[in-house]
């Protein structure tokens, strides 16, 4: 088994290089998709939040209401660490059980989007970042996500820097360019990890 972190930048397309490498037989742990999993109503996941945060980011039906939630945290780095302390450990259990599913020549791909702010690096044989120019990411979150231009910085400084990303990275996807230039290059990075996986 090969075990593979993906991360890159808000905006950077990682979710695209996630679904593709999916698409060529990679067994997809998504991190972001876990931690909506994790604090869904009856979990002790969203009890935890609302102990911590107040009925106040609760939804009307009871759900969690994670614009209302993202203003608070994204907005102060206390209350943003508050809430990784409550979400993160529920994540990475899941995440644990999911990998432990998958067969001995698997390549479990686990998308992180937090893995350089949470020091997780060491804890994949490799990891591939999704890189793009923070203007690029700019562009991309005001034109596509429909975020005012104050919020995209702000969900931006909230992540760790280009450089500190390309600093744990073992291999590199570059995602300024149009989709079209993606494809191929997430097909070479796969057969590169067909490679190492096949080694190991």
């Amino acid at each position: 088994m090969l075990t593979v972190g993906l991360t890159g930048g808000i905006g950077a397309g990682k979710s695209e290089v996630a679904r593709l490498l999916a698409s060529y037989g990679a067994i997809l742990v998504d991190s972001d998709r876990i931690a909506r999993e994790v604090v869904e109503p009856g979990t002790e996941g969203l009890a935890a939040v609302v102990a911590e945060f107040g009925t106040g980011v609760l939804a009307a039906d009871g759900s969690l209401d994670r614009p209302r939630l993202g203003a608070i945290v994204f907005a102060d780095e206390d209350r943003r660490k508050a809430l990784n302390a409550i979400v993160h450990p529920l994540v990475g259990a899941r995440s644990a059980e999911l990998q432990k599913a998958a067969g001995p020549d698997d390549i479990v791909l686990h998308d992180v989007p937090l893995l350089t702010e949470n020091g997780l690096a060491p804890y994949y044989d490799v990891v591939v970042v999704v890189d793009a120019d923070p203007a690029t990411q700019l562009d991309r979150l005001v034109r596509l996500r429909g975020m005012t231009e104050d919020e995209a910085r702000s969900r931006m400084a909230a992540q760790a820097g280009r450089e500190q990303r390309l600093a744990v990275a073992d291999l590199v996807i570059d995602n300024d360019g149009p989709l079209d230039a993606l494809e191929p290059q997430v097909r070479a990075v796969w057969e590169q990890l067909r490679e190492r996986a096949a080694q190991a």
